[in-house]
């Protein structure tokens, strides 16, 4: 059974950083392409960032320059490290674990940022 559970989030001023985890459960993390994504009320759940097996990342315009996705396999635990923060970047943010064609997910951890 695979479980993902996040952590790390909570309310930081604006221009502050925060890093998330994800540690994942279930002897598949070092095979999939994990990824954050964040959802805000009202909203559609939305990817912020994402990083294959073999370590390629991708991001979401909104972040680049801002964020870091990374990995360590040998812990099952993923990072979003999270630089200069805007209120923009307020949402739940969700770990995401992609492997044989199916998604699993975490329950979520909230980020606030206050202007």
């Amino acid at each position: 059974q695979v479980q993902l559970v996040e952590s790390g989030g909570g309310l930081v001023q604006g221009g502050g950083s925060l890093r998330l985890s994800c540690v994942a459960s279930g002897n598949i993390f070092s095979f999939s392409t994990m990824g954050w994504y964040r959802q805000d009320p009202g909203k559609q759940r939305e990817l912020v960032a994402a990083i294959t097996r073999e370590n390629t990342t991708n991001y979401a315009d909104s972040v680049k320059g801002r964020f870091t996705v990374s990995r360590d396999n040998a812990k099952n635990t993923l990072y979003l490290q999270m630089n200069s923060l805007k209120p923009e970047d307020t949402a739940v943010y969700y770990c995401n674990a992609y492997f044989i064609l199916k998604n699993y997910w975490g329950k979520g951890t909230l980020v606030t940022v206050s202007s």
